[in-house]
């Protein structure tokens, strides 16, 4: 990962979604945090250039999201915070090959892929189901899935155990910690980034703290409290 926001901001109608920020992401692991209305999400969404920035300008891994916005949307995936919304076809296996098929891959290339993928993803078993049959893990892990067989380098995660029981949430924070892309995660579920390589807080549109952990996520239980 290779991400580099140059005096980036984002105002929408008179309203700063996010301060002018100069920041340089390369771990492999980053969560991000905050209230509400933060500007968490509007910073996440520059990434992929879903947002384009007001001022400044956001490389990432030395392609700029605006003049290189396809090759951009290439590397950078993003699940959004209820994945079937964005599950296109109505039985998963249909689904996780239509990224492929889309590009023009070849059908024996393509039964290979998802077949390879739904074992990586442990929901081979989910392969001939239909998506409004699946529980809000399994959405998960599909959309997941969906998104991996294409080959981004980075992955954006906006609120992956957001209303997920114990058990599902377990196996979707296993599934992230394995992946083989680099990862980015917008949560409020702390214990998900304790191992993470570094955490972002947001706080009233501007990055507030950058660090370690432990440290940014007390920093938040502060913020949340007051």
């Amino acid at each position: 990962m290779d991400i580099q926001f140059q005096n980036a901001s984002v105002t929408f109608e008179g309203r700063t979604a996010l301060a002018p920020l100069d920041l340089s992401l390369s771990e492999r692991r980053i969560g991000v945090i905050g209230l509400n209305g933060s500007g968490k999400t509007t910073f996440a969404r520059l990434i992929n250039g879903l947002t384009k920035p007001s001022t400044g300008g956001v490389i990432v891994n030395g392609l700029d999201t605006i003049k290189d916005a396809d090759a951009v949307l290439k590397q950078v995936g993003f699940v959004f915070q209820n994945p079937q919304n964005q599950i296109i076809l109505p039985i998963i296996r249909d689904d996780i090959a239509f990224g492929l098929k889309n590009r023009g891959v070849g059908k024996i290339a393509v039964d290979a892929a998802v077949a390879a993928t739904l074992q990586r993803f442990g929901i081979a078993h989910l392969s001939d189901r239909r998506a409004h049959e699946l529980s809000g893990g399994e959405l998960q892990l599909a959309a997941l899935a969906a998104l991996s067989i294409t080959g981004p380098n980075i992955l954006i995660l906006d609120e992956p155990t957001n209303q997920l029981d114990l058990k599902n949430r377990a196996v979707v924070e296993r599934t992230i910690l394995d992946l083989e892309q680099d990862v980015l995660v917008i949560t409020h579920d702390l214990p998900l980034l304790e191992t993470f390589d570094r955490v972002l807080l947001f706080h009233q549109a501007t990055l507030v703290l950058d660090g370690e952990p432990e440290e940014v996520i007390a920093r938040y239980r502060e913020i949340a409290r007051s």
